[in-house]
C-alpha cells in the first residue's frame, strides 16, 4: 500500500513530562502527539518518528517529527490547525511540509543546536525554573566562556557521555560551542542578567550538553582548571565529570536537515 511522508515541526516546554519516548504510566510527549493525531484522524493509520529524543523536563524551541500515513493529506494548513487545536498548551506544531519516501528523519544528515540557559547569585522568581536553572554560588563567567571555546572542534568525549560503554564512538565534532550573555529569551520576572551556553553539532550522547554545562559551572566555582577541561578532551580519556547541570535549562534550539 502506497504510504504519504510529512515532517511536521513543533515546539514544546518539556517541564512537566518525562520527555519524549513513550513510557509505562508516566506523560511523555511522544504519548500526547500520537494521542492527539489519533483523535484527529479518527483512527486511521498513522505513525511518528521524531529526529532525536529528548530527555525529562528538556524543552524544544524548534524539534520535528516524521508522520507517516496510508491516506493523503489535502490540506495541510487546515490539518496543522486542527492538529494545535487539541495539542496541550505547551505544545505547538509550527509547520508541515511533505517529502518522499527516500527521507529518513533519524538518519538524514543534520545539525543540532541546543541552548542551555542560565543565572547565578541570586534566587530566582519560581516562574524561571521551567527553562532557566539558577546557580546560587558565584561564577567567574570570564573562565567559564574560556572552558566553552575549548569544546569546539573534534575531541575525545568520553567524559561527557553518561554511563559510556566500551564499544562507543566517542570522537565527535563540536560546530561551535560559545557562552554568551542571553539575549533571546526575556520576561519582566527573569533576574536583569542571565546567560546561555549555545552547543552546535551533528549528533550528541545522552547528557552531553548537560555534562558540558556541569563541568563549566565547577569551572566557574573554582573546582575545576582550564587544564582539567583539556586533559578530559584527549584520546582515550578515562577522567570522570560527575556534574550533570538540571534538565530543565536544556533547549532544543534549531534543528537543520542537509
Amino acid at each position: 500500500m502506497k504510504k504519504y511522508f510529512y515532517v511536521i515541526d513543533i515546539q514544546y516546554l518539556g517541564y512537566r513530562f518525562h520527555g519524549w519516548q513513550k513510557q509505562p504510566n508516566v506523560k511523555t510527549l511522544h504519548l500526547m502527539v500520537d494521542r492527539t493525531l489519533n483523535f484527529i484522524l479518527e483512527g486511521k493509520y498513522f505513525k511518528s518518528l521524531i529526529s532525536g529524543r529528548t530527555d525529562a523536563m528538556v524543552s524544544a524551541e524548534h524539534a520535528a517529527f516524521e508522520l507517516f500515513l496510508k491516506e493523503p493529506i489535502t490540506d495541510t494548513t487546515a490539518f496543522l490547525k486542527l492538529f494545535n487545536y487539541n495539542l496541550p498548551q505547551d505544545i505547538r506544531a509550527l509547520s508541515m511540509r511533505t517529502v518522499d519516501k527516500d527521507f529518513n528523519i533519524i538518519n538524514h544528515s543534520k545539525v543540532k543546536e541546543y541552548l542551555y540557559l542560565f543565572t547565578y547569585g541570586q534566587k530566582c522568581h519560581p516562574f524561571c525554573a521551567p527553562i532557566m536553572t539558577t546557580i546560587l554560588d558565584d561564577l567567574d563567567i570570564d573562565i567559564m566562556k574560556k572552558g566553552a571555546k575549548l569544546f569546539e572542534g573534534e575531541h575525545y568525549l568520553w567524559s561527557y557521555c553518561y554511563k559510556p560503554t566500551e564499544n562507543g564512538i566517542y570522537t565527535r565534532e563540536i560546530l561551535q560551542c560559545e557562552l554568551v550573555e542571553n539575549d533571546v529569551y526575556s520576561a519582566n520576572y527573569f533576574p536583569e542578567t542571565s546567560y546561555m551556553l549555545r552547543v552546535k553539532g551533528k549528533g550528541f550522547m545522552r547528557n552531553q550538553i548537560r555534562l558540558m554545562m556541569g563541568t563549566l559551572i565547577d569551572l566557574g566555582k573554582g573546582k575545576l582548571t582550564l587544564q582539567d577541561i583539556e586533559a578530559s578532551l584527549v584520546p582515550e580519556s578515562r577522567i570522570k565529570m560527575d556534574y550533570i547541570a538540571p534538565a530543565s535549562g536544556l533547549i532544543l534550539n534549531a534543528v537543520e536537515f542537509k
